[in-house]
C-alpha cells in the first residue's frame, strides 16, 4: 500500500468515525425519535460534541443551514454535514492553547520548571519526576530558538503530547 493510499484510508476511516460519533449524538439528542433535532436539541448536541453552548446567532445560523422543506428541525444527514464542517473549521491549536493557559497560573506566557512540575502533578501524579524533568528539558531546549532560557513557550510539542494522551 502506498503512502498516499494509506493516508486516504486513514482519512476515510477518521471520517467514518466522526460520522458515527455525530450520528450517536444525534440519536441521544433526538429523545422523542422525531427524526430531526429542534433548536434546543441542536444546542445540546453542540455542547456534547464541542464542549460549549452555542450563542443565539450561531444557533440561528445552524438552524438555517440545516433546514429542509417540510421539516421543523435539522435531520440527521444535515446535522452530520453541519457538524463535519464545524469540526473542520475548528482551530487545531485551540485545545493546546487552553491546556497551556491552565498550566500558566502566573499568566507569564511561558512555563518555568516549577509550573511544569505543578501541572504534571495535577494531570499525571504518578508520572516519575525524571520523566517530567526530561520532558521539560526537551521542550525548554526548543525555546532557546526564541531566546527564552529554562522556560517553555506555548507552541511546543510537549503540549501536543499532553493533548494526545
Amino acid at each position: 500500500m502506498s503512502f498516499s493510499s494509506a493516508a486516504g484510508f486513514c482519512r476515510n476511516d477518521r471520517e467514518m468515525t466522526e460520522r458515527k460519533r455525530f450520528a450517536s449524538v444525534f440519536d441521544q439528542c433526538d429523545v422523542e425519535k422525531k427524526g430531526y433535532l429542534s433548536r434546543e436539541d441542536v444546542k445540546v448536541a453542540v455542547v456534547m460534541l464541542f464542549g460549549y453552548k452555542p450563542s443565539k446567532s450561531e444557533t440561528d445560523i445552524m438552524m438555517q443551514a440545516g433546514a429542509v422543506p417540510n421539516c421543523p428541525g435539522v435531520p440527521l444527514e444535515r446535522f452530520v454535514s453541519l457538524m463535519g464542517r464545524k469540526l473542520s473549521a475548528e482551530d487545531p491549536y485551540e485545545k493546546t492553547r487552553h491546556i497551556f493557559s491552565a498550566f500558566d497560573v502566573h499568566c507569564r506566557g511561558f512555563l518555568k520548571l516549577e509550573d511544569f512540575k505543578s501541572a504534571f502533578a495535577r494531570v499525571a501524579p504518578r508520572l516519575p519526576d525524571r520523566t517530567v524533568l526530561e520532558a521539560f528539558r526537551v521542550s525548554s531546549l526548543s525555546s532557546l530558538v526564541f531566546g527564552v532560557q529554562n522556560a517553555i513557550l506555548p507552541h511546543f510539542p510537549i503540549l501536543e503530547l499532553i493533548n494526545g494522551c
